[in-house]
């Protein structure tokens, strides 16, 4: 499967530092195994990486990773 990085998303995981970066990434990796739940009201769906969020869509063979945010900030 093809992965597609959202600008919000990637100015993100720059903002972090290389360890947080690098855990993050090796997670997204792994889709569509982890801690994946359906998201209720909005199309996607949200997979937890300790305190961050990555929201993220699936389309046809493509995961695309709408927004990566920490636990608190994600949904507003």
């Amino acid at each position: 499967m093809e992965i597609k990085y959202s600008k919000s998303a990637v100015k993100f995981l720059k903002r972090q530092d290389t360890t947080t970066q690098h855990r993050i990434i090796s997670v997204i990796e792994k889709l569509p195994v982890g801690d994946v739940v359906k998201l209720q009201g909005i199309d996607g769906f949200r997979l937890r990486v300790g305190n961050f969020r990555v929201i993220y869509d699936i389309l046809g063979n493509i995961i695309d990773i709408i927004d990566v945010g920490s636990r608190g900030q994600i949904y507003r």
